[in-house]
């Protein structure tokens, strides 16, 4: 945990529980692994999105964690479309599906210190945003703050629910991420957002096939690895 791309990432503490009730029922059963996909996908459920099947049988890593893994294995915030698309069709993923999977932005937050750069560099001047929208951004997380890292900006307008609002804010002008921004207007990626923003069955359809390439993409199975008895240790 100690990269900052894993910064977002919190209530770890209920995934312990979760394994806790789990490992009482059926010890050294289910993994980690498995338990953080079925929490991920029951997010996306109850926030209105997709219910995804989801293959199950992954094992933990025996390995302690690794914050230069996560460095490198995990997109950095400042990701522009090309390396975007290269990131995830180098996974399987399609064109099609490499634009629905950036549509999970549609739910949460964004730190501030991840759009820093693209604000107030002006060697970086993004001409795809709305005027308004940029001043909203730039008021929200001022150049130079010393809270940059807790200090956030809504994905609005839907925040807690899973809908194609991502795509319509995206063409609107209102991306928060340099990916957000750039998306609907690449040549090979427009096409897709013009679909979503247009047809959420069809972004739920493409994001859930999406989402169950990225959870079985190599993982640990059968005799490898470990299923481990707390998720926050090895055992």
């Amino acid at each position: 945990m100690r990269s900052s791309r894993n910064l977002g990432i919190r209530k770890r503490e209920v995934v312990n529980l979760l394994k806790s009730v789990v490992e009482a029922q059926c010890p050294q059963q289910v993994s980690c692994a498995d338990i953080l996909i079925l929490a991920a996908r029951e997010a996306i459920s109850v926030s209105g999105g997709p219910r995804i099947d989801v293959p199950l049988g992954r094992r933990d890593s025996s390995n302690p964690p690794n914050s230069s893994l996560a460095d490198t294995s995990l997109p950095p915030s400042n990701l522009g479309v090309n390396d975007m698309l290269k990131l995830f069709t180098q996974k399987g993923l399609s064109l099609e599906e490499s634009v629905a999977i950036n549509g999970a932005h549609t739910l949460g937050i964004t730190h501030c210190f991840s759009i820093e750069s693209r604000l107030y560099d002006e060697s970086k001047n993004d001409e795809h945003n709305e005027h308004e929208f940029e001043l909203y951004l730039k008021l929200s997380c001022p150049k130079g703050s010393l809270t940059s890292n807790v200090s956030f900006v809504l994905n609005e307008p839907t925040t807690l629910t899973f809908d194609n609002h991502y795509f319509i804010n995206a063409i609107n002008g209102r991306g928060v991420l340099r990916i957000d921004a750039e998306i609907p207007f690449h040549p090979l990626t427009a096409p897709y957002v013009q679909r979503f923003a247009a047809d959420q069955d069809a972004f739920f359809k493409a994001f859930s096939s999406a989402f169950v390439k990225l959870s079985t993409y190599g993982v640990l199975t059968g005799s490898q690895g470990m299923i481990r008895r707390y998720c926050n240790a090895l055992s």
